[in-house]
């Protein structure tokens, strides 16, 4: 059975998914997206995903042809075509087709895209045994150049830092802003656990640092107080990091994953800590309870 991918306003087999060559999202970059995780046949936080969405649209003057409430029947049924329970959301929307010109008021047609799949963004054993990563030399964009608030199509200085971290041998890298604070890694967020006098503290950068607030990050802070973990946004730069008790990085395809090195130093003892698997397992029971 061919996948079925929601384009504007049906359902149609992935070999009629088709955009213009013209489409300024293709072109340009010129567009918003969200991805989402479907647990048991019920798409974790949806509705903060369509605002983050909605919001990020709004900020590039992009207009969604489709009420939200559509959208969002649109990504169940998306699901449900192709017999995903638990399934991966690929929700697009980009400018429409125009002309060779970056004028955006030369454009026609916004594409609102759904497609629907499995995804595995690191194999088990890094799970079980933590992740090795790299500080990547190419930096978080700043702020004042683009919002990282906007989740937008761009994601080539994403794409740079990964590069640099396959190259490197680590399947993640470390990204830093302007100021040479910790912003984020190239598709997650990062955390660290400090632990003294028996009690944990859980940090992570401040919207400010430049990262995107992530759906995930933010269910994970929530999972550390009902816990009685003190949970922090904080500045961080990379010595915070190198002698951190744990470390652990969230998104939505990533889920909860550990780190236990970074730039050659060993992470606490070089095993995935307590606090990293404690959140792990009430993030597994957030999304299936």
């Amino acid at each position: 059975m061919p996948r079925l991918v929601f384009m504007n306003d049906r359902l149609v087999p992935e070999s009629e998914a088709r955009v213009s060559v013209f489409d300024h999202g293709l072109l340009y970059g010129d567009g918003v997206f969200e991805g989402l995780r479907s647990y048991g046949g019920r798409v974790f936080r949806l509705d903060a995903h369509l605002d983050r969405l909605y919001a990020s649209a709004r900020a590039i003057c992009l207009t969604i042809p489709l009420a939200k409430e559509i959208v969002a029947r649109a990504v169940l049924d998306t699901l449900a075509a192709n017999d995903l329970a638990d399934g991966y959301v690929r929700l697009v929307v980009t400018r429409g087709a125009g002309s060779l010109g970056l004028d955006p008021n030369k454009t026609r047609d916004p594409q609102v895209i759904v497609i629907a799949d499995q995804i595995s963004l690191y194999p088990r054993e890094f799970y079980e045994r933590g992740l090795r990563i790299v500080t990547a030399a190419t930096q978080r964009t700043q702020s004042a150049a683009l919002s990282p608030r906007i989740k937008s199509l761009n994601y080539l200085n994403n794409i740079m830092a990964k590069l640099e971290g396959l190259q490197a041998g680590c399947v993640e890298a470390l990204m830093l802003n302007h100021k040479g604070e910790v912003a984020e890694c190239t598709g997650d967020n990062i955390f660290v656990v400090r632990s003294q006098g028996g009690a944990d503290r859980l940090l992570t950068p401040p919207p400010d640092a430049g990262i995107l607030e992530g759906i995930t990050r933010g269910a994970v802070m929530e999972l550390a107080v009902a816990a009685g973990i003190d949970c922090r946004e904080q500045a961080l730069v990379r010595h915070d990091l190198y002698t951190a008790d744990e470390c652990f990085l969230t998104g939505t395809a990533a889920e909860v994953i550990p780190v236990v090195e970074i730039d050659g130093r060993r992470i606490g003892d070089g095993v995935p800590g307590p606090v990293t698997a404690r959140l792990t397992a009430a993030f597994h029971h957030l999304v299936r309870g």
